[in-house]
């Protein structure tokens, strides 16, 4: 497909989207792994002072994709060329899949983003400098980043957890799936990449919230 023709499906894309959202369905987006650093690391792998330099915007307002990689080492293996995102936070974040947590070795855990007390650590590594931190990695939890307004249209609340159909050629339901709603959130949904594997997720597509029998 040509750069021209994608962009055009792109576009038509998002004007069926926003009108299938006010039906209760949401993209879904497949999330490799990837890191987030904090001010110190990014000194420590980087150099004092150093900038992040942003290539592409995600989805969710602020953030972005970074031309910077690191490695990541464990116990039994590592993990090249892994993706840093933006912005700079206040404590490092290393999501990986289960597959990528057994091929480092570590017993990471299923957490909401940003809970990574008693999480197991790793070294991290870029421009031949190499930095130990004694947590941070998890699997992230499947979740919706959902908009106040399309919340507010579907009778939604920060917290509340729905059940979501995916229509592939291996469809599935991903039970449980919580909601995160804030005014600075655009609504889509996070899968990592054992999920999206799993119901042979391809390009944008869509799946159907079902309210939780348990909200």
């Amino acid at each position: 497909m040509s750069d021209q023709l994608e962009k055009y499906v792109d576009i038509i894309f998002d004007k069926i989207y926003r009108k299938f959202k006010k039906l209760g369905y949401v993209e879904i987006e497949a999330s490799g792994r990837h890191v987030h650093l904090t001010r110190a690391v990014i000194d420590k792998l980087f150099g004092k002072d150093y900038k992040l330099t942003k290539i592409k915007a995600l989805s969710q307002p602020g953030q972005f994709v970074c031309k910077e990689r690191v490695t990541l080492k464990g116990p039994k293996g590592q993990l090249q060329n892994v993706v840093v995102l933006g912005p700079e936070r206040d404590k490092p974040q290393i999501e990986v899949s289960k597959t990528d947590a057994k091929i480092l070795g570590i017993n990471a855990p299923v957490k909401a983003s940003g809970k990574t007390q008693g999480t197991p650590g790793l070294e991290i590594s870029a421009n031949g400098k190499m930095l130990h931190l004694n947590e941070g990695v998890l699997v992230a939890e499947r979740h919706i980043h959902m908009s106040m307004e399309d919340a507010d249209n579907l009778f939604f609340k920060d917290g509340d957890r729905v059940d979501v159909e995916i229509f592939t050629d291996r469809p599935m339901m991903f039970k449980n799936v919580k909601l995160r709603v804030s005014e600075h959130f655009d609504t889509y949904m996070h899968i990592d990449y054992d999920e999206a594997n799993a119901c042979n997720l391809q390009g944008r597509m869509l799946g159907l919230i079902v309210k939780n029998p348990k909200n």
